[in-house]
């Protein structure tokens, strides 16, 4: 089954006695940070400390853990701990972290899979990985200095220390493990393993792989492979654990601990283990029916019932193999009408190889191809596996009479040669709604990636003017796009985060519906960063000595987090906001680098305006060092100058 964790030796009675090797595996640390260990096989070695709240001999030992994470990080070694107790949460072990300024990641174990696979017992033992073949060089104390109860003053061996310095220059360590004093950790599942056994695959795990997976994994679904009965099922088991336990499947990146939203495919805790569980016991078929080899395929019957108007893509031939780039298909409007769209859905014509669809409208036809036109009148995003997609209620977009349906279109091969025409249901309001649903982005234009950088951080924001309700947010970022996050910094100074993608991923474009709209007041930010991964770690990264701009294509970056919402008050009778309001908001919140909602001379500068920097004391009407939004518009007008903005800036809805 490939590692997957650990390569586990089991005693004849079904015990865990060792782990000879570590396998993969994917935590979330306690500020919500993705920490996968396999992205660390540049490294020297990898320690990883068991760490648990309230520990007195933990809180004692990290001392001199941080001591050694000092003096060896500088040689190549990595320095983590993983919290695998029951009683512990991410919130407490932020606080315990807090009080006893533990400044390394703490991995939340929540599941407790991994130190399971692990065979932890106690807080306070280390581990110490080769990254050369992921083998477990030495496993104990970190010295000999703490007892229960009692302590040395000073360490008189120093057992961590001897394994490094033996794995650095490729030895092996003189002892590969000792007993460690430390608080007991309780793991009730890996004590009752008889238990898993009982599991039923056709109660249990069937439904649940059919709430969760079947709708990629169908005949002719996106997935590689079907889940039609459980021979399947029994034949993938070691796939699927490896894929769940590193977080690949499900495809859903939004950290639940933050926000909870519509169309969240991921497993819960308990599902996780459950699944897993089932999966080390064997994958027992138990009796019962298997529901798997009782699904239909899936219909292609509009689910909302027949559209008022179906738009067909264009035929795409797709290869059996290699990597196709996004494709802009425009499709000419037939309507000689103004509508206003209140549902869209999307049925492709071949569900293998459509990986994603973003639907628009524009009034003009782009001079060259690329995504600008389907975000100039965005209305909705398809992955695999969603539903139609129906606007809030007394909600709508207007889609004017003329011009084109705008489409990014993202294929992906499947073994075999086939071609797509995919078709998309436009659902209208017979009356034009109380609202007017509205995209915006957040972008910048100006973001600069240095090569071989593992964490470079970029953000923008967008400021309410008026109080909104929020729907929905998309990160998009291109392949060395590593994590996302929108906060809302409020007029108050306080700051709620919405969304946190810890592992962005440029394969799986969503937009995320918050289950509860959430309404902002006058005066708040909405605030978007991502991180980029531009080193040579990075196995998606195209050029890692490339200094990295803003660019539509792959191999260049973006930094765009848009958000459907809905000004509060405006009607169609009644619009809030003009179009060059926009975007001069859309350049505002990437030139203000400091948000303090002004423009300082260095920022315009920087940014790209130079002309607007040099005449900045008459720009600057009432005198206080900065152009607010009033006076950045009205300096645009006079044609002042906007470079990177005009030059590159996506159009935007009336």
């Amino acid at each position: 089954m490939g590692k997957l964790l650990g390569l586990l030796l089991f005693a004849a009675a079904g015990g865990l006695v060792r782990a000879e090797s570590i396998d993969n595996f994917r935590l979330l640390d306690q500020y919500g940070k993705s920490h996968e260990l396999y992205y660390l096989a540049d490294k020297k070695a990898v320690v990883i400390m068991v760490q648990g709240n309230g520990c007195p001999i933990v809180r004692n030992a990290l001392p001199a853990f941080a001591e050694l994470q000092r003096a060896y990080s500088g040689r190549g070694v990595e320095f983590l701990l993983i919290n695998s107790n029951l009683q512990d949460n991410r919130e407490s072990i932020l606080e315990e972290a807090r009080e006893f300024a533990i400044d390394l990641p703490i991995l939340d174990d929540e599941t407790q899979l991994i130190g399971e696979a692990l065979g932890l017992t106690r807080t306070a033992e280390v581990l110490l990985i080769d990254p050369q073949d992921w083998s477990l060089r030495y496993r104990g104390p970190i010295d000999d200095r703490l007892h229960y109860e009692r302590q040395k003053p000073q360490a008189g061996e120093h057992y961590l220390r001897d394994a490094l310095e033996a794995v650095i220059k490729g030895e092996s360590p003189a002892v590969s493990r000792r007993q460690v004093k430390g608080c007991i950790i309780n793991f009730p599942q890996r004590n009752s393993k008889h238990r898993r056994d009982d599991i039923s695959y056709s109660d249990t795990i069937a439904p649940l792989l059919q709430h969760k997976c079947v709708s990629c994994h169908t005949p002719g679904g996106i997935g590689p492979w079907a889940m039609t009965d459980y021979n399947m099922i029994l034949g993938f088991s070691p796939m699927i654990r490896e894929v769940v336990r590193t977080g690949r499947m499900p495809p859903w990146h939004a950290d639940p601990h933050i926000q909870r939203f519509r169309e969240d495919n991921s497993l819960s805790p308990e599902e996780t283990k459950t699944l897993v569980h089932w999966i080390e016991a064997g994958s027992p078929r138990g009796s019962g029916p298997d529901p798997l080899a009782a699904l239909q395929p899936q219909a292609d019957d509009w689910q909302l019932g027949p559209p008022d108007l179906v738009v067909k893509l264009p035929r795409f031939d797709v290869p059996a193999t290699g990597v196709i780039d996004y494709q802009y298909p425009l499709v000419a409007n037939p309507l000689e009408r103004d509508v206003w769209v209140k549902a869209v859905a999307v049925r492709p014509g071949d569900r293998s190889v459509l990986h994603h669809l973003i639907v628009g409208s524009a009034q003009h036809k782009p001079k060259q191809q690329n995504s600008n036109s389907v975000f100039e009148n965005y209305l909705v995003t398809y992955a695999p596996g969603m539903d139609p997609y129906e606007y809030p209620a007394d909600t709508g977009v207007k889609i004017a009479k003329g011009g084109f349906f705008a489409f990014q279109a993202h294929y992906t091969t499947s073994g075999k040669a086939t071609s797509d025409e995919t078709e998309v249901g436009f659902y209208f309001h017979d009356e034009p709604p109380e609202n007017i649903l509205r995209h915006h982005a957040i972008v910048d234009f100006s973001l600069s990636i240095p090569p071989r950088v593992e964490a470079h951080e970029e953000a923008a924001y967008f400021a309410f003017e008026n109080d909104a309700i929020i729907y929905s947010l998309f990160p998009h970022a291109h392949y060395r796009g590593r994590s996302s996050v929108f906060e809302l910094l409020r007029a108050d100074g306080s700051r709620e985060t919405l969304l946190s993608v810890p592992r962005y991923d440029f394969n799986w474009q969503r937009m995320y519906t918050l289950s509860e709209p959430l309404r902002v007041a006058a005066g708040s930010k909405l605030l978007h960063r991502t991180t980029y991964d531009n080193s040579a770690k990075n196995p998606a990264n195209p050029d890692p000595d490339r200094h990295v701009t803003w660019g539509e294509q792959s191999f260049e970056e973006m930094l765009y987090g848009s958000f459907m919402f809905q000004w509060v008050g405006e009607t169609p009778d009644n619009r809030i906001h003009d179009r060059r309001r926009n975007r001069a908001a859309l350049s505002f919140g990437f030139l203000d680098k400091d948000i303090n909602g002004r423009l300082e001379p260095q920022e315009l500068a920087k940014g790209g305006h130079k002309r607007l920097s040099r005449h900045f004391k008459k720009l600057d009407i009432d005198g206080d060092g900065g152009l607010d939004i009033d006076e950045f518009i009205r300096a645009r007008s006079r044609g002042n100058g906007d470079t990177i903005a005009d030059r590159s800036r996506p159009r935007l809805p009336d």
